[in-house]
């Protein structure tokens, strides 16, 4: 947050207008330099079609002289969303779906004489799997034969990191963690196949984009995807190839160990059962807000807390096969209170950006009431050599309470992580593991799982 007012760090980049925050709540003010955009977006009736359409978030005008009284036109209270997620922390389906929202956001935009300024990934966020504009300030009055402005923003924020997660590799969505505007085109050539060449879209895109790129850049220009002017029929065409060009992109979730780890798992079909009531019979009574299950795999735990009325659930895991599964059943059973993220625990979404300001950690985006961490402990503890004192310790900045499995090392998945190492792990035991989290929980529940020698315990946080 702006140290100066209560402006959020991340909104500061558009002089149209920002976010800030006050009395707990959110609201953004609209700059009077906007005041003309502002008036054609919600008289073009864009804003109610969108909004309509559940693509916008709604929003409300409040009373206020705004944060910057001199520069404000308007202050409106928009729709709150249950979480900030960011792109280097989304499946490939969910980057995909944000990128094909935008441009047919574009296209309802031309239709009402409006055009997107800009094309920003961090524009769009989730409500379960459905994707959502929050960005009420993205929108400009149309000129004819103006390029789209947004073009190589959009190609850098979602088009070059979908084709690499798409040809190369599904991890090389995480370069978003290191460029923060978007992946350089230029780079996107180098990393991608030469076969990539032979698609129309990706040549056009991808490949001719950056040489103009790199072509114009030290000259007074603007690049984006042609010189000169550009007719709406022309940026329509423009508009329909890139969308065509993303739709046949594609990823199969296969070929990883937790892709189909309850297929795997070493629990039979009743101390699974058995595992799943129980989890159940501790979340219930809890009647959490907020839920974080940490190491979801595909959510199967994560849907237990949806019984909860009016509960939200973050449902993350590391690995990107996993979290596009959940993704998928969450689009076939349309949740709206799941969200699937990628999440490294050993390496978790850090505050990035200008003043390590922009984009907050997943720890700032905390705490969650409740935080599940199901057959997670002994890859933090083992599988990464994390002493159990941190994992508490950690786990305790997350949530205000804890429902947590202890895998002993008589478990078989303990040993086969102990097969290729040596243990030196003396104190990974029921009661060195209790001793170490009662430095920042106090014990609750201790409740074995029938059929394993597994343990779950309910720990609220001192």
């Amino acid at each position: 947050m702006d140290k100066n007012n209560n402006r959020l760090g991340a909104s500061f980049r558009d002089p149209s207008g920002f976010i800030f925050k006050k009395d707990g709540q959110l609201y953004r003010q609209v700059n009077l330099i906007y005041r003309e955009n502002y008036d054609l977006f919600h008289s073009s009736g864009l804003y109610k079609k969108l909004v309509r359409r559940q693509m916008l978030v709604s929003h409300v005008e409040v009373e206020s002289n705004g944060e910057i009284p001199e520069l404000c036109y308007k202050v409106i209270q928009p729709e709150k969303i249950n979480f900030i997620s960011y792109p280097y922390e989304w499946s490939f389906s969910q980057l995909k779906d944000a990128a094909l929202l935008t441009l047919e956001i574009q296209k309802e935009a031309l239709n009402a004489g409006m055009s997107l300024k800009d094309a920003s990934a961090y524009n769009i966020q989730f409500s379960g799997a459905r994707p959502v504009l929050i960005d009420t300030l993205s929108f400009e009055k149309y000129i004819e034969g103006s390029p789209w402005v947004a073009y190589r923003q959009f190609c850098q924020h979602f088009l070059a990191p979908l084709v690499l997660m798409s040809r190369t590799d599904i991890r090389l969505s995480q370069l978003l963690r290191v460029y923060i505007d978007g992946i350089p085109l230029e780079l996107a050539v180098r990393v991608l196949p030469w076969s990539c060449r032979l698609n129309f879209g990706l040549l056009s895109h991808i490949y001719l984009h950056a040489n103009a790129q790199q072509r114009y850049s030290d000259k007074q220009v603007q690049v984006n995807q042609q010189q000169g002017s550009m007719s709406r029929l022309a940026m329509q065409g423009l508009i329909e190839n890139l969308e065509s060009t993303i739709r046949n992109l594609t990823w199969s979730p296969a070929g990883t160990e937790w892709a189909n780890y309850y297929d795997i798992t070493n629990y039979s079909d009743n101390a699974f059962e058995t595992k799943k009531g129980l989890v159940r019979d501790l979340i219930n009574p809890l009647a959490p807000q907020s839920v974080w299950d940490l190491g979801a795999n595909t959510g199967l735990f994560s849907r237990l807390a949806l019984d909860v009325p009016g509960c939200f659930v973050l449902s993350a895991d590391i690995d990107p096969a996993a979290v596009e599964m959940n993704y998928r059943e969450c689009k076939r059973e349309n949740e709206t209170r799941l969200l699937p993220l990628v999440l490294d625990l050993t390496n978790p979404s850090p505050a990035i950006g200008w003043d390590n300001n922009e984009r907050d950690s997943i720890t700032q985006r905390g705490p969650a009431d409740l935080v599940l961490a199901l057959a997670l402990i002994h890859h933090l503890a083992i599988s990464n050599n994390v002493p159990l004192v941190d994992v508490a310790r950690y786990l305790s900045s997350l949530g205000k309470k804890l429902i947590i499995e202890f895998v002993p090392k008589s478990d078989s998945q303990v040993q086969k992580l102990l097969a290729s190492r040596l243990d030196i792990f003396p104190d990974y035991t029921p009661e060195g593991f209790v001793k170490a989290f009662s430095n920042y929980f106090e014990k609750k529940q201790e409740i074995p799982v029938s059929g394993t020698e597994r343990i779950l315990y309910l720990f609220e946080r001192k």
